[in-house]
């Protein structure tokens, strides 16, 4: 399809089947597993003779529609459709390695990335280097067995860009690949891909799915990538609900329209809280004040910047507190990405099982509230945040 990406979001994966009449919303295959006239038909599914579906672990017509729109607007190959974020995570990555091996990941990641491959790589014999992607040169980190890099294109929760062209080239010279979890930013800001990453990742419980209704996970690479991560997923069995399928693909319908009304309001309210006396420090790469913000306007499309921002609050952990309890209608959720505005405390939620020694090191002070901005008037986004921080400072 030779479209622009807006149109390639409201019309890929939108035919399945060979009726000349089409249901203009995709139909939902609702079911476990499907039935054959005889033997010789389930074997030429199986040996990819025939196009048909067997169980829905295999794969689903839905999955598969889901998996057009995102390979598409992605610039890959082929992706894959799970039941959450860390099941794409954590099949992307062991797809690529073994006992013995060894991989490179940055040291601010979302938490349950961090402790997956901090914790459960070590089970079986994988060691890790994390290291600061952003402000040091990863070479040295690089041992023999290095088979992979992983990175979140902007950081959680310190939402600094990371330099994805100058990685990706170091990891290819060491014989590595690099893995993206492009979930803050999304293909609309960011297409990793293009910029030589060899995997993308989401949590599409996030932008993606975009209204808190939906559990998922996407993975997208090349067709032999993706077959090898297939065929660990077969075995590990997080099958997506065709529903939820569904309902990605019509959230997937106005991601654009979304994230740039997400990315318009968080640069507005960054400004405001670079001026206001309780806030200590923004974290956001829109800002010209972002120590990544020229790495952003390099590497981003739409000069958007995304819906996500973080605050340190000057007076620490008890005014971060009193800041979440004196909100109204902005929540304090354990997550991102919906239609309203929300706050989360990285320290209780996301990161909670880093310690402290860790907190420092990837720089998540007690005092630091991450803000997932949502589609509301910024006025009134401000100003709810402006009498909240009132009462405090």
């Amino acid at each position: 399809m030779n479209k622009r990406f807006s149109s390639r979001l409201v019309h890929l994966g939108d035919r399945l089947g060979d009726s000349v009449s089409i249901s203009k919303s995709i139909p939902i295959a609702m079911t476990s597993v499907y039935s054959f006239d005889d033997v010789e038909s389930l074997d030429r599914v199986y040996e990819g003779k025939a196009r048909g579906y067997i169980y829905t672990r295999n794969g689903n017509p839905v999955h598969d529609a889901l998996a057009e729109i995102m390979s598409g607007i992605e610039e890959g190959e082929a992706a894959l459709t799970y039941s959450s974020g860390m099941a794409a995570i954590s099949l992307s990555i062991l797809a690529h390695v073994k006992a013995g091996d060894h991989i490179i990941a940055a040291s601010v990641l979302y938490g349950g990335s961090f402790q997956f491959i901090k914790s459960e790589l070590a089970r079986f014999d994988i060691s890790v280097t994390f290291a600061d992607v952003v402000n040091e040169d990863i070479s040295s980190c690089f041992m023999p067995n290095t088979r992979l890099v992983y990175v979140e294109t902007i950081s959680n929760p310190t939402m600094e860009a990371v330099d994805l062209e100058a990685i990706a080239k170091t990891a290819h010279r060491h014989g590595a690949k690099l893995v993206v979890d492009n979930s803050f930013a999304t293909p609309v800001i960011c297409q990793p891909l293009l910029l030589g990453a060899d995997v993308v990742v989401y949590s599409a419980t996030k932008y993606i799915g975009g209204h808190s209704d939906v559990t998922a996970g996407i993975v997208v690479s090349d067709k032999e990538t993706i077959g090898r991560i297939y065929e660990s997923g077969l075995l590990f069995g997080p099958t997506l609900s065709p529903f939820d399928g569904w309902l990605l693909i019509r959230s997937l319908r106005t991601l654009e329209l979304r994230v740039r009304q997400h990315s318009q309001n968080a640069l507005s309210l960054a400004e405001y809280f670079e001026n206001h006396p309780a806030i200590s420090a923004v974290y956001y790469p829109g800002l010209p004040a972002s120590p990544t913000h020229a790495a952003a306007g390099r590497l981003f499309n739409n000069d958007l910047y995304g819906g996500m921002l973080s605050i340190d609050l000057r007076g620490g952990e008890p005014q971060a507190y009193a800041l979440l309890r004196n909100l109204e209608t902005i929540k304090f959720v354990p997550s991102l990405a919906g239609v309203s505005t929300s706050t989360s405390y990285p320290a209780r939620t996301s990161h909670r099982s880093l310690s402290d020694e860790e907190l420092k090191k990837a720089r998540i002070s007690k005092g630091l509230i991450r803000i997932s901005t949502g589609l509301e008037d910024i006025s009134d986004i401000i100003s709810e945040f402006d009498t909240a921080l009132s009462k405090i400072y």
